[in-house]
């Protein structure tokens, strides 16, 4: 079995060699085919440099390094382009993620039929504020909206198959709602396993309150995105025209009206100047729908990154 551990990081040194030296325990008990890209996401202190040591040791090790921090989901789209394995697995480079889960991960993509399993840390060691009011929300938020059953969509610690990542782009803040993206890509078959989660053994957690602004944003954005990115038309053009008619309609209300009266006045009415803001954003939402289409079709560059460095990966 070829699988591909994609391992995500900023400033994670003290962790690196006890996590991969875990993984490859792991691996070789089951005899699996494997290798584990860790991206560096513009780390200050010296990951990269253990990361060139761990890959001098042990090929299987890759290595992606970006020139500054671009967040978590650009590290995990560029380990989903870059991984090679039937089986994706993603965990965080914190040893808070077991290795030890791998292999039923693996088999419930192979075995059960998954396309995508979510890990979810039924019981947690970081039980901060900062941590677990935001989790709760969201998980609660994302549940009702996408009616994906999971617990833990932003759980770090997931499976996947080949074809699932390859489908899905993953960018801004998204990777909290990946299995969402996954959903709207066609993938259906989407999986819960409760995993350990252990307690953080070096360093502090580099997330904070902003995850209560940037989480509700981030899935406003996905639900959008997912519906609407190839056919803004369908949004915007909807929109203007249910408001553009509603303002003909009522300045057809008051022309007939001024032909059943003459004395009624038009322009000195209050529907009036309603009526004509109607169609005036209306028509300017129908046009944000033409100008949205045509910026669909050319936003190329909407993921490049600038990478420094990378090690056995072409």
């Amino acid at each position: 079995m070829d699988v591909t551990i994609v391992v995500p990081l900023l400033n994670e040194e003290e962790s690196l060699p006890e996590l991969c030296a875990w993984i490859e325990r792991v691996v070789d008990q089951h005899h699996y085919s494997y290798e584990i890209i860790l991206i560096d996401d513009g780390s200050t202190d010296n990951s990269w440099d253990m990361i060139s040591s761990l890959s001098h040791a042990n090929p299987h090790i890759k290595g992606i390094r970006f020139q500054r921090n671009y967040g978590k989901s650009a590290a995990l789209n560029e380990g989903f382009k870059a991984a090679q394995g039937d089986v994706v697995i993603t965990m965080d480079a914190d040893l808070q993620d077991s290795p030890d889960e791998i292999p039923e991960l693996i088999r419930l993509i192979t075995v059960d039929g998954y396309d995508m399993i979510s890990g979810w840390k039924k019981k947690r060691y970081d039980n901060t504020l900062t941590k677990n009011i935001p989790s709760r929300f969201f998980n609660w938020s994302t549940r009702r909206i996408s009616k994906i059953p999971l617990h833990d969509f932003n759980c770090g610690l997931k499976s996947y198959k080949r074809k699932v990542v390859k489908s899905i782009e993953v960018y801004g803040e998204m990777h909290r709602y990946i299995p969402v993206l996954a959903k709207w890509a066609g993938f259906r078959k989407i999986g819960e396993k409760v995993v350990e989660h252990r307690k953080r053994k070096y360093g502090t957690t580099k997330f904070g309150w902003e995850r209560f602004v940037n989480g509700f944003l981030d899935l406003a954005s996905i639900m959008f995105v997912s519906k609407y990115s190839k056919r803004p038309m369908h949004f915007f053009g909807l929109i203007g025209t249910i408001s553009f008619l509603v303002g003909l309609i009522m300045i057809l209300i008051l022309i007939i009206g001024k032909i059943a009266d003459p004395n009624k006045g038009i322009s000195n009415r209050p529907p009036f100047y309603i009526s004509l803001t109607a169609m005036v954003i209306g028509t300017q939402l129908f046009m944000a729908g033409f100008l949205g289409e045509l910026i669909a079709r050319n936003a190329p560059g909407r993921n490049s990154y600038l990478i420094e460095q990378k090690i056995g990966i072409e």
